[in-house]
């Protein structure tokens, strides 16, 4: 057996690509029989550091997340902005699920040796108390990995 790179191997969230956020969580969230989620834009460039295929870009997207259960999410993410994972998935694939995301510690050195097998990082950007990192994982596993890292926690 090999190392196993994501922790406990829970996945922690679902995320798709939609067109239309606002219809579609009003879709799940009738389906759910819940309310309509708050619907956030992440943050600019300038905050988030965003860095698409190893350059700056100013990617932003409209997301809203469905709570799943103790440990998972649903999130939904329309694609705002520049160049992004995001807008590349809804122009070649439509859409659909994007992504199964793990929390790790360590992203940094995990990404560096993901990179060694293949897996490079795709998209990085951090948000309020962390870090999200995309990995080119499609050809491998059929999806995006996404790591999430919470800082000081």
């Amino acid at each position: 057996m090999g190392k196993n790179y994501f922790g406990a191997n829970v996945i922690c969230q679902v995320g798709l690509v939609v067109r239309d956020i606002e219809a579609s969580a009003k879709k799940y969230a009738a389906l759910f029989g819940v309310e309509v989620p708050p619907i956030i834009t992440t943050a600019p460039e300038s905050e988030a550091h965003t860095r698409y295929q190893g350059a700056p870009t100013e990617a932003r997207a409209k997301l809203a997340f469905f709570k799943m259960g103790d440990q998972m999410s649903l999130e939904l993410i329309e694609p705002i902005g520049g160049p992004s994972t995001w807008r590349d998935f809804l122009e070649q694939k439509g859409e659909g699920v994007h992504h199964l995301a793990f929390r790790v510690k360590g992203t940094d050195e995990l990404t560096s040796e993901l990179a060694t097998k293949g897996i490079p990082v795709v998209q990085q950007g951090d948000y309020t108390g962390g870090r999200y990192t995309y990995l080119s994982s499609e050809h491998d596993l059929a999806v995006a990995v996404e790591l999430l890292e919470n800082f000081g926690s």
